[in-house]
């Protein structure tokens, strides 16, 4: 059934700027998050309708409706708080700083973004400042605070008066339905740089859009989605071109591209869900201490480095990269890199 309270009321939130309690948790007893607890279980998300993936589209169907269906599904998805949510919001977090990427000319894909998140000793570039920028807003409570909006200027090598553009935003944020109101606020930071590099505008733009949605939805955590799809082809009209933030077709087509990412969302969360519940039947096996910790960094990251988890766990590198292989035997893990060396696993 869907919630059209998420997208057709416009009270949802009644502040844009609200706090964000995480989900509840259990109290006392084990941790949820223990490699001992086999009755921890990994819900299957819904799938989004056929209809909702057409009408994403251009001339295909309502994009605003669409996009309501597939956010009112990964909304209940999320409330139902599933163990590998974080590796989620991670996963997406790599897929939006790729396509931020692609906006902003780079030459560097999903591979070259997770080999930079675990470089050591070297200064941050571009590459390597988006995939903090989009990580950042994934793992943090959204909020619309002066503080975080300059970190993210910052990462785009913009200038601006946070103080000014957050009171702004914040205002903006909470009119209409949450994805029109996400498209507004959008549109406003996109204008409030005319001088500057209209691509670093617009990946902050989008970055503002995903963070609205999650404001006004009262979700624990932000999702990154809408540059997942935004340069997606069949959302150009006949005339081609893409409009930006602020143009007329802008709220059309930020709509169409939530609706594509919410439905993509959720084939991904319906996969890691499948990959965690394989991991969480093989928990109980794993009889090293540390097994617990890794389980718990599989569940909540795109995907961690021997060396990274040993530190964490902790325990030798030797051990970790053994129980990395051992996990991959038995089908609870995956290696990302193709490597022989300096490997990368997750879900």
């Amino acid at each position: 059934m869907i919630r059209a309270d998420l997208t057709l009321v416009p009270n949802l939130a009644a502040d844009p700027d609200d706090g964000v309690p995480a989900p509840s948790r259990r109290r006392g007893g084990a941790s949820r998050t223990s490699a001992k607890a086999p009755e921890r279980q990994a819900a299957q998300p819904p799938a989004a309708p056929s209809w909702a993936r057409a009408s994403g589209r251009a001339g295909q169907g309502d994009p605003l409706f669409a996009a309501g269906a597939g956010l009112a599904l990964l909304d209940a998805f999320l409330r139902a708080d599933p163990p590998a949510a974080g590796a989620l919001r991670s996963r997406l977090a790599l897929q939006s700083a790729a396509a931020s990427a692609k906006i902003l000319r780079l030459n560097v894909d999903e591979g070259a973004l997770r080999d930079l998140r675990f470089a050591v000793g070297d200064a941050l570039g571009p590459a390597a400042n988006l995939l903090r920028l989009w990580r950042d807003l994934a793992g943090r409570p959204p909020g619309l605070d002066p503080g975080r909006i300059s970190d993210a200027v910052a990462r785009l090598d913009l200038a601006v008066d946070p103080n000014g553009l957050a009171a702004s935003l914040k205002a903006r944020a909470g009119e209409g339905d949450p994805v029109s109101a996400a498209a507004k606020a959008a549109a406003l930071v996109f204008s409030t740089f005319p001088d500057a590099p209209a691509a670093e505008a617009e990946v902050l733009a989008l970055w503002v859009f995903d963070l609205a949605i999650a404001i006004r939805l009262r979700w624990a955590r932000p999702l990154p989605m809408i540059a997942t799809r935004i340069l997606d082809p069949s959302l150009r009209s006949d005339r081609g071109g893409r409009p930006r933030p602020g143009e007329p077709a802008w709220e059309k087509h930020a709509a169409g591209a939530i609706a594509l990412a919410a439905a993509s969302a959720l084939d991904l969360a319906a996969h890691l869900s499948r990959r965690a519940g394989t991991l969480l039947a093989v928990a109980p096996k794993l009889r090293s201490k540390p097994a617990a910790k890794i389980v718990d960094l599989m569940l909540s990251q795109d995907c961690v480095s021997p060396a990274d988890a040993a530190r964490q766990a902790p325990m030798t590198g030797r051990a970790a990269r053994r129980l990395f292989d051992r996990l991959v035997a038995l089908g609870a893990a995956r290696e990302f890199s193709g490597r022989p060396t300096f490997r990368l696993y997750g879900l």
